[in-house]
């Protein structure tokens, strides 16, 4: 293949020299060059363990005449910014990494491209780069993490920092037994929240390896899939396929349909519509409720179900179900083996892939059929919903699957919180009750960052007083784990000067899930027509929106720029 760098190199002699004083030698630089680029870092069990990826990304790359340079842009934890303002940075830090990829990306003429992540906005952040750069790239998905003790997740956190907030309600070994076994190992945290379903959603979009996404991140499948990904991507340079080839309108509406089978995070309805812009696709919010009303929810996965994502791997995990939904989907739509879906489907039967696994899956007592329901024992359709109406003009978004079946259409008073953090302690100290419609606002986007109100939610659920009595509705965003009542992404958001900035403490909210409607429907205790509603919105826009503090760098720019959440609040 003619390597990309070559016309650049004769402008300059120092590229060569600079390259050669790296350690390359003078063959090394006559290869194709693929940029290994990881969010490798001490920070977070999501990334620790990719640098031993990418090693043997590099050993593939090397076996197939490439020569590979490694890059870093490390990523952050949502968990380890919980509860304070490093929070806010969590969706910008998306758009950061993302930006720093296109650099490293850009400066330099790469023949191809392998990018590792596990988690909630790098994984988004490594496809809008590959789509931005359109450069022949394949995603390495960082995999799942270990099981906790008796099968828990280390979302044991909700219940355990509510206690912690309470006299007498914990003791000190309870807290330090969670600390040494709540994250048992390296990868993504082992439910379907957004680390995994963004790996999902890498493999179904066709930019990762046929059943790479979500592999225990301990087995020797995984270093396995690393190197075939540095084996295949020079012959992927070498074909000329470009991410625009494989991310096509049909690969998210297999992506979307996919993450609706197996109940994926709602910040997907974020993160796809971002990627797809990359492209030039206008993914509208409501292709995700069209799909969601026709597909079978089939995927028994924690939050929404009763099994973790390492279970589902050895199910068959997002190969399986696309085989059960494939008069679905497009298998037309070409992937990173340079071949196509139906080709992909057809290779993994042929090699065993769906069989291999299972007696891992049995050492738990399991049955494929109980952690990936046949197609004819799904008991509902999809997962996620938009609802629109006079509080969310624009749209909303609430994950059904994980809301209890009495609270799926509800009306009640309006608790008003300006902040997550008035919210929380406003459930710590048990003024929250049964039948409050709680709502958090500017936390948008444009507010704050968007940052997730996992802290509420867990509270909610982890309070036998409350839990599956309570809604709560934001402008903000939810982790990937929420359960309940939790409708999000509120829009206009507040900041923005939407209806939800108007809202006062006792006015009327009702909703309808399965009529996809949110709505006021009462103005301080009375209700009244949607005409008078409209009228009292009206008066009260004329005080204004609360008025934002000054803000700089990186938090600054995504704040004042970043689209409405419905548009994926990219820049």
């Amino acid at each position: 293949m003619q390597q990309k760098s070559a016309p650049q190199r004769k402008y300059w002699a120092q590229f060569d020299a600079l390259q050669m004083g790296s350690g390359w030698d003078e063959k090394d630089i006559t290869k194709p060059q693929i940029l290994l680029e990881d969010v490798f870092g001490d920070s977070h069990p999501g990334s620790t363990h990719l640098g031993q990826l990418m090693e043997q990304a590099k050993y593939g790359v090397f076996e197939t005449g490439g020569y590979p340079a490694q890059y870093h842009t490390t990523d952050i934890c949502d968990g380890c910014a919980q509860g304070h303002d490093g929070m806010n940075y969590i969706l910008a830090s998306r758009e950061a990494i993302c930006d720093m990829v296109e650099v490293h990306g850009s400066v330099y003429p790469w023949d191809g491209m392998l990018l590792s992540s596990s988690c909630d906005k790098s994984i988004p952040a490594h496809l809008k780069a590959a789509a931005r750069l359109d450069v022949p790239t394949i995603f390495i998905p960082g995999g799942s993490m270990r099981p906790g003790p008796n099968m828990t997740t280390s979302l044991v956190a909700g219940d355990i920092s509510l206690r912690q907030k309470r006299e007498g309600a914990i003791t000190e070994q309870e807290i330090r037994d969670y600390k040494l076994t709540g994250c048992p190992s390296c990868g993504a945290c082992t439910f379907l929240g957004t680390a995994s379903t963004m790996q999902c959603m890498a493999e179904a979009l066709g930019m990762a390896l046929p059943g790479s996404a979500l592999m225990p991140a301990t087995m020797r499948d995984i270093l396995q899939n690393a190197r075939n990904a540095g084996r295949m991507i020079v012959g992927l340079a070498e074909k000329g396929i470009k991410p625009s080839d494989i991310m096509t309108k049909e690969a998210f509406e297999n992506a979307i349909i996919i993450h609706s089978a197996i109940g994926g995070s709602t910040n997907a309805t974020l993160h796809l519509p971002s990627i797809a812009r990359e492209l030039g696709i206008d993914i509208e919010p409501e292709l995700f409720d069209e799909i969601n009303h026709k597909v079978p929810h089939i995927g028994n996965i924690m939050p929404s179900g009763d099994h973790l994502t390492e279970c589902f791997w050895f199910a068959g995990g997002i190969p399986m179900v696309q085989l059960a939904l494939k008069d679905m989907l497009h298998l037309d739509v070409m992937t990173v083996t340079g071949k196509t879906l139906g080709e992909n489907l057809e290779d993994l039967e042929k090699d065993n892939f769906f069989e291999r696994n299972i007696g891992y899956l049995h050492n738990y007592g399991l049955k494929r059929e109980e952690v990936i329901l046949p197609v004819d024992k799904a008991e509902g359709m999809g997962s996620v919903a938009i609802l629109k109406g006079n509080l969310a003009p624009e749209g909303s978004v609430v994950k059904y699957s994980a809301c209890v079946e009495s609270l799926q259409i509800h009306e009640g008073c309006a608790r008003v919180f300006d902040s997550e953090e008035e919210a929380y302690q406003a459930v710590v100290d048990g003024n929250i009750n049964p039948g409050d419609v709680m709502v958090i606002r500017y936390e948008g986007p444009r507010g704050t960052g968007m940052p997730e109100m996992l802290m509420t939610t867990e509270a909610i659920v982890c309070d036998e007083r409350i839990n599956g009595k309570v809604s709560l509705i934001t402008d903000g965003r939810f982790s990937g784990a929420t359960r309940g009542a939790a409708i999000g992404h509120v829009s206009p958001e507040a900041a923005a000067g939407g209806p939800i900035a108007f809202l006062k403490e006792g006015d009327i909210i009702s909703y309808n899930i399965p009529n996809r409607t949110i709505d006021i429907v009462g103005i301080e205790g009375k209700k009244v027509s949607p005409e008078e509603v409209a009228k009292v919105l009206e008066e009260r826009k004329k005080d204004g929106i609360k008025p934002r503090p000054e803000r700089k760098g990186l938090f600054g720019r995504y704040t004042s720029h970043a689209l409405s959440a419905m548009k994926g609040a990219g820049y």
